[in-house]
C-alpha cells in the first residue's frame, strides 16, 4: 500500500513512518518542520520504500501531485501544543483548517482514505468522563484563545465527515489523548517531556495550576499499533475513535512519579495559568477516554501503563542530554 503522511516528521508521524515501512508499505512524507524535525526521520532515509519533501501542504500542486500518487493519507500536519495555540491562534486556525480542506479536496477526487487526525481537546470543558464519541462537545468562550485549538479541529472532523457523507470520500477520524514516547519535544508544552527535562537538568519540576487536573497518557507504540490495523478494516470508515489509555493521574501525582524515578533533587514548584499562558486560561479538569468503540473493532488495549512510558521517555532523554554534554 502506498501511504503519504502529513506531518510525517513529527512525534508521533516518524514512529507511525517506522511501523508502516516494517509492514512493507511504501511511505511517503511531506513536513514543513515548522515542529517536526528532519531528525525524527533521518534514520528511516536509507529505506528504498520511503520518501520525504521538505514543503508545506499549503504547497497546493505538490499536494495534490502526492495525494494522487497515494492510496491512503494520514492527516497529521497541524499547530500542536498549548503553548503554540496560545501565542498564535491565527496560525493554529489557519493550519488546521486550510490545509486539512486541501488534504479533503484533493483526496475526495480520487476516494482516496484520509485518517483525519483530531484530539481529545475536542471535548472541551465536558464533565461527562469517561469521554465517548458520541457525546456532546462542550467548548468554551470564543475571548479565549486557549480554545481555538478545540474548535479548529472539530471543525476538522465536520469537514472530514461532510466529504464522507456527500462525496463519499473514505475518512476515518482519530481523536488521541495525550500521546507520549521518545522523540516528543517539551518545546511546545508537552507536560511529560517537560517535566522529565526539568528533573534530568536540576530545574524546579514545574506544576501549573493546583496539579489536581488529571490526564491520562498512551505510549505512541499503541497508537501507532492501533492506527496501522485501522486502514484495513472497512468498518472503520465514516466513524470517530478516540485512542487513548483509560489510566488516570494528576499532574501533581505525575511530577512526584518522575521525581521520584529520576531520582532527581529538583523541587516541585506550582505556575499560575495566568503566568504560564495568559489572563484568564482555562483548562480542562479530568481528560479519559473511553475506548470500548476501538476495542469492539480491533481489540485494542493499551498494553504500556505510565510507568513504562515514563522509564522509555527518561531512558531516552538521558541519552540525548548525554550526547549533547
Amino acid at each position: 500500500m502506498r501511504i503519504l503522511l502529513t506531518g510525517g516528521a513529527g512525534f508521533v508521524g516518524s514512529h507511525l513512518a517506522e511501523v508502516l515501512l516494517d509492514q512493507g508499505h511504501r511511505v511517503a512524507v511531506i513536513d514543513d518542520l515548522s515542529t517536526g524535525s528532519i531528525d525524527n526521520i533521518a534514520h528511516l532515509k536509507k529505506q528504498a520504500s520511503f520518501s520525504y519533501v521538505i514543503d508545506t501542504i499549503m504547497n497546493e500542486s505538490l499536494l495534490a501531485e502526492m495525494v494522487d500518487a497515494a492510496d491512503v493519507v494520514f492527516h497529521l500536519a497541524a499547530a500542536v501544543g498549548v503553548k503554540l495555540i496560545v501565542e498564535a491562534p491565527v496560525r493554529t486556525i489557519e493550519t488546521n483548517v486550510n490545509g486539512s480542506e486541501l488534504v479533503l479536496k484533493h483526496a475526495a477526487k480520487k476516494g482516496k482514505t484520509v485518517v483525519m487526525f483530531s484530539t481529545s481537546e475536542v471535548y472541551g470543558k465536558s464533565t461527562q468522563v469517561p469521554f465517548r464519541e458520541e457525546q456532546d462537545l462542550v467548548m468554551g468562550s470564543t475571548m479565549k484563545h486557549r480554545w481555538a485549538y478545540a474548535c479548529s479541529k472539530a471543525l476538522d472532523e465536520f469537514m472530514a465527515l461532510a466529504y464522507y457523507k456527500e462525496k463519499k470520500t473514505p475518512v476515518i477520524v482519530i481523536r488521541l489523548f495525550n500521546t507520549v514516547g521518545p522523540r516528543q519535544t517539551g518545546r511546545y508544552g508537552m507536560v511529560i517531556p517537560t517535566l522529565v527535562r526539568q528533573a534530568l537538568t536540576g530545574e524546579p519540576i514545574t506544576v501549573f495550576g493546583s496539579g489536581k487536573q488529571s490526564r491520562s497518557f498512551t505510549f505512541v507504540g499503541d497508537v501507532v499499533r492501533a492506527l496501522s490495523q485501522l486502514i484495513h478494516e472497512p468498518a472503520a470508515i465514516g466513524q470517530i475513535y478516540n485512542i487513548g489509555n483509560p489510566e488516570e493521574v494528576s499532574i501533581l501525582e505525575l511530577a512526584q512519579r518522575i521525581k521520584k524515578m529520576t531520582g532527581s533533587a529538583s523541587e516541585i514548584t506550582f505556575t499560575s495559568y495566568e503566568e504560564a499562558y495568559e489572563p484568564g486560561f482555562e483548562d480542562m479538569e479530568r481528560r479519559v477516554p473511553d475506548i470500548s468503540k476501538l476495542n469492539k473493532l480491533i481489540g485494542f488495549a493499551p498494553t504500556v501503563a505510565l510507568d513504562g512510558i515514563l522509564e522509555r521517555v527518561i531512558a531516552h532523554m538521558r541519552a540525548e542530554l548525554a550526547a549533547h554534554s
